[in-house]
């Protein structure tokens, strides 16, 4: 009498292609990816006496430090109304920063849970700057009741690149979880790395548009901004929503490239060490 045949539903399977992102496999495990949203989320507000209120207390308190320190003291140039130069910037490094943090802690911070039971890996990064979007969408609020303000005064100018917001969010986004996952990959076996990021990002914020317009930079320095992946995406952001800077397609072209390119080195180096990381983490 022969036995039935069985049938697999699930196989895992260690050889694949270094640029898969394995994407049906994640969406499969949709219901992962809003657990772990919903982790990240309530875990900010545990054990706290203000919960969400910090979301905006944040970019409120860091807006009103830039505006004493670079707007009145340094007396650095703004294009528009300070007050909503700063805040711009502060909500969009906030979401990028933060991101790029969580993400690069993928593989050390999520050991226990990698080593006991299988999922697309790419599931715990896509989490992380879904969540992060959650907390950005709280502090883009008070952006807009901001921008509401001055545009009641007609100190403000936007135009049609308002409509590029979502996709400059997902360059962001894309930006943080490619170099995430590169660090992320890198600190399962130098772990001194993880330092040299947190160094790192803050030094990065000076050569990123957050704090100044790149009309106000000159020479070598403007030209180098140009290749930086966030200028295009601030610049474009400042612009659209206030009205003036100096900014072109072409700037946003060129970080879009870079991103790009970011990510598929992200992914190739986190489909290479998903597979024996557990061996050194």
């Amino acid at each position: 009498m022969n036995e039935p045949q069985q049938k697999w539903t699930e196989t895992i399977d260690a050889e694949h292609s270094l640029f898969d992102l394995k994407l049906k496999e994640v969406w499969r495990y949709k219901d992962l990816v809003y657990m772990f949203v919903k982790r990240d989320f309530v875990s900010s507000f545990k054990q706290t006496v203000l919960g969400p209120v910090w979301f905006f207390i944040n970019p409120i308190l860091t807006t009103i430090v830039y505006l004493v320190v670079f707007g009145k003291i340094a007396k650095l140039p703004t294009d528009g109304p300070p007050l909503l130069f700063y805040l711009a910037g502060v909500t969009l490094w906030n979401y990028f920063s933060t991101s790029l943090i969580a993400t690069s802690n993928t593989f050390a911070g999520n050991a226990g849970i990698f080593g006991k039971v299988y999922f697309p890996r790419l599931v715990t990064p896509l989490s992380i700057v879904i969540s992060n979007l959650m907390r950005f969408g709280v502090q883009f609020l008070l952006f807009i009741l901001a921008w509401i303000y001055y545009l009641s005064k007609g100190e403000v100018h936007p135009n049609i690149w308002v409509l590029a917001t979502p996709f400059l969010i997902i360059l962001m986004a894309f930006f943080a979880l490619g170099v995430g996952m590169i660090f992320s990959s890198l600190t399962t076996k130098y772990k001194d790395l993880s330092m040299l990021l947190g160094f790192g990002i803050s030094l990065y914020m000076y050569a990123t548009p957050v704090i100044y317009p790149v009309s106000a930079l000159q020479g070598v320095f403007r030209k180098l901004a140009y290749y930086n992946p966030l200028t295009g995406v601030f610049e474009c952001f400042k612009y659209a929503w206030i009205g003036t800077g100096d900014f072109s397609p072409a700037m946003l072209g060129v970080s879009s490239v870079i991103i790009l390119i970011l990510l598929m080195i992200g992914v190739v180096v986190f489909n290479k060490v998903e597979k024996t990381f557990m061996d050194t983490v």
